[in-house]
């Protein structure tokens, strides 16, 4: 739904008397005038390119052109799976093609972000190929969300790239464009420690914390392939919000959605992806992005020792908290207080999903320069380490 800040109202309040009326009229008359020039020149434009007329009229209303989503991949169950940033990368191309007003790049990382549009008259955005698609930034990341916020204002769809970790120089452009109501799209690879030996300056740790706290930006950290597909297919329906996609670099297995829900259900911002084939659960299992998976191999220790779990994706908190309550109770049951989150970055927040009797399994520190196993073991994101704590809450050791 469209917000209002109430900028323009505020400046009559500031401005001395009679400037602001002498302003608005002077605008309003003068705006007046240029529409209806404007309008006139429109409707010789419309006759004589009716489909290019159509795409700025939807443009203009930031919709999106008929099948504009037709051709998304869907992934088969696989127990190595692809990693988030390469689903990103697929995704892209077949949105870009659809779309020909969406374009973007990368700050400098296309390769590594999969980023780079490939497809057939994709091109390069340069100064003698001004309707190329891809943009070259280069490596700066705040000037490279400004301008993604510049062409959002100019009604075309853009998304920037880089590392998550590199969020930080971006982050004021990022609070900005939702300050803004802009549809820019931010796309974060790396978003966790599977950077394994470039060690803890490159392990993002408080990022997802500080997106998350900015009022207005959805921030979506899909737990497989399939969440990815679906996570664009909400964030490309945004109008007047910006959006964060944080995504992983090591593959993590794309899930049986036939065993399990639909990834559908992304578009809630979390989901019941894992239950207990009878009765109420004992026990909440809640993750996001690669620990996704790893909840799942939990869930079913548990369900074998007989304990009644359920796993919940939880992509995003903002879409979430957005939901009904009769929704929000029907994932998170009120009157099950055994719950376990379980992220691969800082516990900050956590606490309004687990409450006080629940345990949450992140980061407290830094990481550290090691082969992504290792680091997973040290810091506990294990399926074992998941299930020992879930039972510890049961009373059950």
């Amino acid at each position: 739904m469209k917000r209002s800040y109430g900028w323009l109202e505020d400046a009559k309040f500031l401005a001395p008397e009679g400037v602001y009326e002498h302003f608005s009229a002077g605008v309003g008359a003068r705006g007046a005038k240029a529409r209806a020039e404007w309008t006139k020149l429109f409707d010789v434009y419309r006759t004589k390119y009716p489909e290019l007329a159509t795409e700025i009229d939807l443009m203009q209303r930031r919709e999106l052109p008929t099948g504009w989503d037709k051709n998304l991949p869907t992934f088969p169950a696989d127990a190595k799976g692809i990693a988030g940033r390469e689903a990103s990368g697929k995704v892209l191309n077949v949105l870009a093609k659809n779309i020909p007003w969406f374009l973007g790049g990368s700050a400098d990382l296309g390769p590594s972000n999969k980023t780079t549009l490939t497809f057939e008259g994709a091109g390069d955005f340069q100064a003698d190929s001004p309707g190329g698609k891809n943009f070259h930034f280069g490596i700066r990341e705040h000037a490279m969300a400004a301008i993604v916020n510049g062409l959002s204002l100019s009604k075309v769809r853009a998304f920037g790239a880089t590392f998550f970790i590199f969020s930080d120089y971006a982050r004021p452009a990022i609070r900005l464009s939702a300050l803004m109501e802009l549809p820019s799209i931010f796309v974060f690879t790396h978003e966790a420690m599977s950077n394994g030996e470039d060690g803890p300056t490159h392990q993002p740790v408080e990022h997802l914390a500080s997106l998350r706290a900015i009022p207005g930006l959805v921030t979506l950290r899909p737990a497989d392939a399939n969440e990815v597909v679906e996570a664009y297919r909400y964030v490309m329906q945004l109008r007047h919000q910006p959006a964060v996609l944080a995504l992983s670099r090591q593959a993590f297995p794309t899930l049986d959605r036939g065993k399990y829900a639909s990834a559908s259900g992304v578009a809630q911002g979390a989901y019941v992806l894992a239950d207990c084939p009878d009765g109420d659960p004992e026990v909440i299992l809640i993750a996001s992005g690669s620990e996704v998976s790893l909840s799942v191999d939990a869930h079913e220790k548990l369900i074998a020792e007989g304990i009644r779990s359920r796993v919940v994706s939880m992509p995003s908190w903002d879409i979430f908290d957005h939901q009904t309550q009769e929704y929000r109770d029907s994932v998170l049951p009120p009157k099950v207080t055994a719950r376990v989150a379980v992220e691969q970055a800082s516990t900050f927040g956590w606490e309004r999903y687990v409450g006080n009797s629940g345990r949450i399994i992140g980061m407290k520190t830094f990481g550290a320069s090691a082969p992504l196993k290792e680091l997973q073991r040290k810091f506990g994101f294990e399926p074992d380490r998941v299930a020992t704590v879930a039972k510890e809450l049961l009373g059950r050791r």
